[in-house]
């Protein structure tokens, strides 16, 4: 009698749990105790499709009590099955918000699943952050070589978010930038004098188009005077010349010896030919002398 009475407690103990398990009624009731109309059955649906009914209902009064409404469970589910951070993307919905800015559910979710961190972009997006531009090196129209450091001030861009170019592509346009304006200025004075100038010069070029972020500023943190390019280069040319006028001297050395070894070796031949005939002199002479030629 009493293992019966044990079999039957722990089989009601078992189907009381398997019915709180498929029937989700306390969070059921605290969903609805939260403004949430959301259904016994579809908590119990979202089981059967592998969908955590308390990640939803959670997710549903979070978003209501933040005055989110425009959200259903269905996009939700919808989201999850897709892989996506829905806890994530609901805090950053409520951050958005709060802050006044331009946030939908679909746009929060289309940058969770594109692979970005969509609170933190709301958070850059409420709060700028600096971007350390590393060392850029330019040279004035007068042959000084400069180097300069710059801190590019930004926030995210929500709506180009998705598929826009990241922090990247902002440090090459702004480090092409400063090249340019460095490479345009007369002297290098004007440069040290003035870094403002390439901050406003860069700045109104619209380096951000197409990039996940707003540029709010750039500045000019420090300038550094490197070597004189220009005197290199003269100093380069000169020995280049130099060396063109060492390489022609020499041909014009060799060409004389050349001629001058000619000149001798022309005259050592009329030399030879003049020897060659004052030597068959005798001979005519001898000839003449036995053939009666001679007067």
């Amino acid at each position: 009698m009493a293992l019966t009475t044990i079999i039957l407690i722990v089989a009601i103990v078992i189907g009381l749990w398997l019915f709180f398990f498929i029937f989700p009624v306390n969070l059921w009731i605290t969903a609805i105790f939260s403004g949430v109309r959301i259904s016994l059955l579809e908590l119990v649906f979202m089981r059967f499709r592998r969908v955590p009914p308390g990640l939803i209902a959670n997710s549903m009064i979070i978003a209501t009590k933040a005055g989110i409404t425009d959200v259903t469970t269905s996009e939700m589910e919808t989201h999850y099955l897709a892989n996506g951070n829905l806890p994530n993307v609901i805090k950053a919905l409520i951050v958005a918000d709060k802050a006044n800015l331009k946030l939908s559910f679909k746009q929060a979710t289309a940058i969770d699943l594109a692979g970005r961190d969509v609170l933190q972009a709301v958070q850059v997006s409420v709060t700028p952050y600096m971007i350390i531009v590393p060392a850029i090196t330019g040279v004035s129209l007068d042959g000084i070589q400069l180097i300069a450091v710059a801190r590019v001030t930004v926030r995210t861009n929500l709506q180009r978010l998705v598929g826009g170019a990241g922090e990247e592509t902002i440090k090459a346009r702004v480090g092409q930038g400063i090249i340019s304006c460095i490479g345009t200025a007369k002297s290098y004075y004007e440069v040290l004098e003035n870094p403002e100038n390439i901050s406003k010069k860069v700045l109104a070029d619209g380096l951000d188009a197409g990039t996940a972020f707003e540029i709010l500023s750039i500045d000019i943190a420090d300038i550094d005077i490197g070597t004189n390019i220009g005197a290199a280069l003269q100093i380069d040319q000169a020995t280049a010349d130099l060396s063109i006028a060492k390489a022609k001297a020499e041909e014009r050395r060799a060409m004389a010896v050349a001629t001058e070894q000619e000149m001798s070796a022309r005259v050592q031949a009329a030399k030879a030919s003049v020897i060659r005939a004052e030597s068959e002199i005798p001979v005519a002479l001898s000839g003449a002398f036995r053939s009666g030629r001679f007067y």
